[in-house]
Parts: structure tokens; C-alpha cells; sequence
């Protein structure tokens, strides 16, 4: 073999291996990002499941405390209701045993629709203004939409309205309350009116009631008014967007 084909195979082959190096420097480099990629993504994996057990364990301690706070303050309301000395003292037990049971089902995070929530709103000033000898008058427009509302504003809606019944029921000296609901120009407009003549029906200018009413009335991006009633008392009127809140 002459001198310059061995030169040019020895060329050759140090050429090849010199590929061969490279390429094999490629695939170590490659392995080692899917290694470090496998890597990482075992360890997401293992921080996700471990705050998903977490998330487990507080959920299930969370239930177990409303749990017991039903059982036992539940326990206690419902004793109160039944041996109250007057009607007026049973709603005022009857009021917060609602509210408790609205912690609750607001921690649970359940959404629903406004349907759903004024039906649960006309079931309970029902029963509280039945308890006491009041009569209630509810008319629905059938041209409301069914809008869907989170907890935090089927909570708010439930409680201005309990609070309203609760001020006609301990002040208003009535023996009828009237609740409409109706949709204007994309908002709703609900107006209770009790036909009570009682001189403590009037709404203060000051009161923690009062003021959470406005307060939530204020959170549902909506306003909160006193009038004189149509039917002899005093008439509540809620306006709120029915459109969700931004």
C-alpha cells in the first residue's frame, strides 16, 4: 500500500471516529435532559400529590369541624327553638341555626342559580313568618332569568332577606309580608313590604343590622333602600346586576 492511501485511510478513520465521538456526545447530552426532565417531573409529581393529600386531609378536618359545630351549636338552637318562651325568641334561634347551616354550605363552595336560591329564600321566611303568625305573599315574575350565582352571592341575597323578615317580625307589628321579584333592564329588583303600622318599623339611620345589609347589598355590586310601604308599613327594596359580577 502506498504511503499516500495510508494517509488517507489513517485520515479516514480518524475522521470516522471523530464523527463517532461527537455523535456519541449528542446522545449523552440528549440522556442526560430526559434524565433531568424525568427527574423533575417525578418531583412535581411527588410535591402535587403530596399538597393534594394535604388539600385532602384539611378538607376532610374542615368537614369534621362543621360537622361538630352542627351537632352541638345545632343541638343548642334547635333546644332554644323549642323552649322559647314567645314566638319572637324562637325566630331570633331559628335565624342563627339558618346562618350556622350557611357557613356550612358556603364552605363547601357549591354554586347554584338564582331560581335555586330564591326558592330556598321563599322556603325559609315561609316557615319563620308562619312560626309567628304572619302571612306571606311571594310573586315571582316568570320572566326571570335563571342567572347562575357563586355561594358568596346566594349568601349575601339569603341574608339581606333574613335580616329584612327578622326586622318585620321584631318591629313592624304586621300581620302580611309581600315579596316580588322581578328583572328591569338587567337587574334584578326584589321589594319586601310588610302592612305592620308599628312606630320602630321605620329604619334607623345606624344599626349593625342596617349596615350589613348595605354592606352586602354594596358586595352583590347593588344598593339597598327603606320606603314607606304601599300596604301600610315599610317596604325594603334590593337592586343588583343579574349579569356576573366583574
Amino acid at each position: 500500500m502506498s504511503l499516500a492511501i495510508f494517509d488517507f485511510v489513517v485520515a479516514a478513520f480518524a475522521l470516522l471516529a471523530g464523527l463517532a465521538t461527537m455523535i456519541l456526545l449528542a446522545l449523552l447530552r440528549a440522556q442526560r435532559r430526559q434524565l433531568a426532565a424525568f427527574h423533575d417531573d417525578a418531583e412535581k409529581r411527588m410535591v402535587e400529590r403530596e399538597t393534594l393529600a394535604r388539600a385532602q386531609a384539611t378538607l376532610a378536618e374542615r368537614e369534621r369541624i362543621h360537622a361538630d359545630l352542627h351537632d352541638d351549636i345545632g343541638a343548642r338552637l334547635l333546644g332554644m327553638i323549642h323552649s322559647a318562651e314567645s314566638p319572637e325568641q324562637a325566630d331570633r334561634a331559628r335565624a342563627l341555626l339558618q346562618d350556622l347551616r350557611d357557613v356550612v354550605t358556603r364552605s363547601r363552595g357549591t354554586p347554584g342559580s338564582l331560581a335555586d336560591t330564591l326558592a330556598e329564600i321563599r322556603a325559609e321566611s315561609s316557615q319563620r313568618l308562619a312560626a309567628v303568625g304572619l302571612e306571606l305573599v311571594w310573586e315571582l315574575n316568570e320572566d326571570l332569568p335563571d342567572t347562575e350565582l357563586d355561594t358568596a352571592r346566594a349568601l349575601h341575597l339569603h341574608r339581606i332577606v333574613r335580616e329584612a323578615i327578622s326586622n318585620v317580625i321584631r318591629h313592624a307589628q304586621a300581620g302580611r309580608v309581600r315579596v316580588r321579584t322581578r328583572a328591569v333592564d338587567g337587574r334584578l329588583l326584589l321589594d319586601l313590604t310588610d302592612d305592620g303600622g308599628g312606630p320602630e318599623s321605620a329604619p334607623r339611620s345606624s344599626g349593625r343590622g342596617l349596615d350589613n345589609m348595605r354592606e352586602r347589598a354594596a358586595e352583590l355590586a347593588g344598593a339597598i333602600d327603606w320606603r314607606p310601604g304601599t300596604e301600610g308599613g315599610m317596604k325594603v327594596l334590593l337592586t343588583m346586576p343579574l349579569g356576573d359580577l366583574a
